[in-house]
């Protein structure tokens, strides 16, 4: 049966609490920020940094102590769990799950690693030991070249899940509700 059929527009339900949505995309900015002050605004770059790190700080605290679907706790499965869903996205016949799934709670975990090597190699690219230094000049580089492949393949996930379960997941980072689960969906 459709989402239409179902009433499944009635039938929304709220997952993404203000203070994910807020995270989420202040991060998504601060990653898009950094990236322009390179060239431009280059007094911005580390500022900016700081904020980015500052988010992951923020955000990890609030899996510990926010609601259901912001908690680690809820969404990040161990490498057994993880590799069985794995094979099914990759078969086509993932569950749904009505907040993160196996994959993006370990993307969640990625972006945040991710974030704070960049904030230290960042950070001590500016101490008197490493001004200057190639290495951590080269590893704070290839982090952000990571991190920039990280999101190509989070946006990609989150394009195929929502082509797959026929569900705008955009629109519920923006708006904090997704349909409501059905019989198969994992909640």
């Amino acid at each position: 049966m459709s989402v239409a059929a179902r009433g499944g527009e009635d039938r929304r339900v709220r997952v993404w609490d203000p203070g994910v949505r807020i995270f989420h995309w202040a991060l998504v900015a601060c990653v898009a920020l950094a990236w322009v002050t390179l060239d431009w605004l280059v007094d911005w770059h580390q500022p900016i940094g700081w904020v980015a790190l500052a988010l992951v700080v923020a955000r990890s605290v609030w899996g510990f102590v926010g609601p259901r679907h912001a908690r680690f706790a809820q969404f990040v499965r161990g490498p057994a769990a993880t590799a069985r869903y794995a094979r099914r996205a990759v078969a086509g016949t993932e569950p749904r799950h009505l907040g993160h799934n196996p994959l993006g709670g370990w993307m969640v975990l990625a972006f945040f690693a991710w974030i704070a090597a960049l904030a230290l190699t960042g950070w001590l690219y500016t101490t008197d030991r490493f001004w200057g230094d190639e290495t951590v000049e080269r590893i704070h580089e290839a982090l952000a070249w990571s991190l920039l492949g990280l999101v190509a393949i989070h946006v990609a996930g989150v394009l195929v899940a929502s082509r797959r379960h026929r569900e705008n997941l955009v629109r519920s980072m923006i708006d904090g509700r997704k349909r409501a689960p059905g019989e198969d969906d994992i909640a």
